[in-house]
């Protein structure tokens, strides 16, 4: 879990059933992190009511610092705050996982393995 979450509302008070959902979602994502960076993770979750003709929504950004300076960011407007939670959770999880591939040298995608030895001449 990552130990540095903040949530905060602006225009918005936040309920305590959302600050749970919120850490146990976006708190899930440290283990696609690479080993040596998930200790120093912060994350910030801040939600923001937009008010429109045909009704409210909610504007959700979550901001992650990674070690490194490499800051991760995801954006969603939604109806539904969980489901909100959720769309940019799925938006992060894509952003750490090319993150990954980036930082992580055996995980390169020119994989040189025995495909050397079985090309057709």
């Amino acid at each position: 879990m990552i130990n540095k979450l903040d949530i905060s509302g602006s225009n918005y008070k936040i309920e305590e059933n959302f600050k749970k959902y919120a850490s146990k979602k976006i708190g899930k994502l440290d283990k696609y992190l690479p080993r040596g960076s998930k200790k120093d993770v912060v994350a910030k979750v801040v939600v923001t009511e937009v008010k429109r003709d045909k009704g409210n929504k909610y504007e959700i950004s979550v901001a992650m610092e990674i070690p490194g300076g490499k800051v991760l960011s995801a954006k969603d407007e939604c109806s539904n705050l969980y489901a909100g939670i959720d769309i940019v959770e799925a938006k992060l999880t894509g952003q750490i996982r090319r993150y990954k591939l980036e930082q992580t040298p055996h995980l390169k995608k020119e994989k040189k393995g025995l495909s050397r030895f079985f090309r057709k001449k």
